[in-house]
């Protein structure tokens, strides 16, 4: 059996050879690196010649100053523990190495760290027999914001119909090329990248790993990205709805169940009598992301601005391609929950046999934006899964059709539920979903339902420029 992710080898020698081969490749500091629970990197920057001690927990924070840490200014300091296979040299600051890793208290792993959440299910999913890979589709938007209004950092990236547009991509090939190149150094592997729906917006896709590791490349992807577009003198926005009259941008999971005993994937069947070409298990752990999609959105999408996007129209280009039903289909991007279609001379080869075939199954949800937590979204996108598969939960046939032109009345008849309309109405499900207490804990769920809660309610009352310009001489 594969070996548990939270008891990775902490020998000083592994330590030592780490930091040899940092020193060699010209590295001088590392970054002691956790998140907060919005899935923003902290931490403190440690000498290299510190490397061991670091490594052993010397680094203390105290977790009161952030948000969703659980502390009070009278407790005592967290310690971060990086996780040596983590550590990364970052290609555009290579005298720098970034560490993440986990919180602990007294030795103890902290409860409210959500990358300890994540590798708690990682585990989970292991003594079930199953491991997790994902891949992200990222998207953000590169803005020019030195008026203080926000707008295209390319003012020549104007068409109403903006995917795929050639012309603007080399036009931003300059920026393009530097991100891509600094996530090929990292190992990442670029499989393409283009323009996006929208104006000044981009889309990268990079090879799938495990869950964790994927989680880790995400954080360091938003850093990479910013930090890129700053030396242009550009913004890069991982708000999700930046725009009202543009679309939005996801971050989509795919997702690919693996069987621990060979490392395969194990989503996929040939033979599925439902035509997605989905196995038991697969089928079982999309029944529990449907069961628990209300709660999940929650952190998959956790700002108020995340429902702007979630909406069914409103995009210059026709539909928002977000989605806003607790639905799955094949090849559908209509849905929450797509299962693509197998391409085996793609993903496998062009004689595929029976794993080759089966090499790329997977499952995608679309309701998954770039704003989120990777650790926290990723915990409770596994721990449903996880429990579908122990329920034996049944996720229905699919449905193959365009879901935004189906009335409510087919949509009842369909017995088809919305996701939340608002943060507010996320919460509340989160709240109420024991799926929350499960995978975050009592006090975790307890600290982010209040601190999305008072995010809500403190735009509620803002009064915005809708407002004025709506109400101020109308009556």
């Amino acid at each position: 059996m594969k070996k548990k992710s939270t008891k990775k080898s902490n020998s000083s020698a592994l330590w030592n050879r780490k930091k040899q081969k940092l020193i060699k490749d010209g590295v001088k500091y590392c970054f002691a690196s956790y998140v907060d629970v919005h899935g923003i990197p902290k931490g403190k920057t440690v000498p290299i010649h510190h490397f061991e001690r670091m490594m052993r927990g010397s680094e203390l924070f105290t977790g009161a100053a952030l948000d969703g840490l659980g502390q009070g200014p009278d407790d005592d300091e967290l310690a971060i523990h990086p996780d040596v296979d983590a550590v990364t040299q970052l290609p555009w600051r290579p005298e720098i190495a970034w560490a993440p890793g986990n919180l602990k208290y007294h030795d103890d792993p902290w409860h409210m760290c959500s990358r300890t959440l994540l590798l708690q299910q990682v585990d989970r999913a292991a003594e079930m027999g199953f491991g997790l890979n994902l891949g992200i589709e990222c998207e953000l938007y590169v803005v020019d914001n030195s008026d203080g209004k926000i707008k295209p950092h390319n003012p020549n990236d104007s068409l109403p119909k903006a995917a795929y547009d050639f012309s603007m991509t080399l036009e931003s090939m300059e920026y393009l090329d530097e991100v891509v190149s600094y996530m090929n150094e990292l190992g990442w592997d670029v499989y393409s990248f283009d323009h996006e729906d929208a104006n000044g917006q981009y889309e990268f896709d990079f090879a799938y790993a495990d869950v964790l590791t994927m989680a880790d490349r995400f954080v360091l992807w938003r850093l990479l990205t910013k930090e890129v577009a700053r030396s242009f003198g550009w913004e890069a926005t991982f708000m999700p709805k930046p725009y009202t009259d543009r679309t939005g941008s996801g971050a989509h999971f795919n997702m690919s169940l693996t069987s621990v005993k060979t490392g395969k994937n194990i989503s996929g069947n040939k033979r599925d009598p439902r035509g997605c070409g989905l196995s038991k298990e697969a089928y079982q752990f999309l029944g529990g992301i449907k069961r628990h999609a209300k709660a999940i959105v929650a952190a998959t999408c956790p700002t108020v601005n995340s429902y702007k996007r979630l909406v069914k129209t409103g995009s210059m280009t026709g539909y928002t391609w977000a989605p806003v039903f607790i639905s799955y289909g094949g090849n559908n991007r209509t849905h929450m929950l797509r299962v693509p279609k197998l391409r085996p001379e793609i993903e496998g080869n062009a004689n595929p046999n029976e794993d080759n075939y089966l090499s790329g199954a997977r499952l995608e949800c679309r309701a998954v934006d770039t704003a989120m937590n990777p650790y926290l979204a990723s915990a409770l996108m596994l721990g449903a899964g996880l429990n579908g598969i122990e329920q034996g939960l049944d996720p229905g046939d699919p449905l193959d059709f365009n879901m935004y032109e189906q009335s409510d009345a087919q949509l009842k008849q369909k017995n088809v539920e919305l996701l939340p309309r608002t943060l507010l109405e996320a919460i509340e499900a989160l709240d109420r979903d024991p799926l929350a207490k499960q995978v975050m804990g009592a006090d975790l769920k307890k600290a982010y339902v209040k601190l999305k809660t008072d995010e809500w309610w403190d735009f509620h009352n803002h009064i915005s420029t809708w407002e004025i310009d709506n109400y101020l001489t109308k009556f």
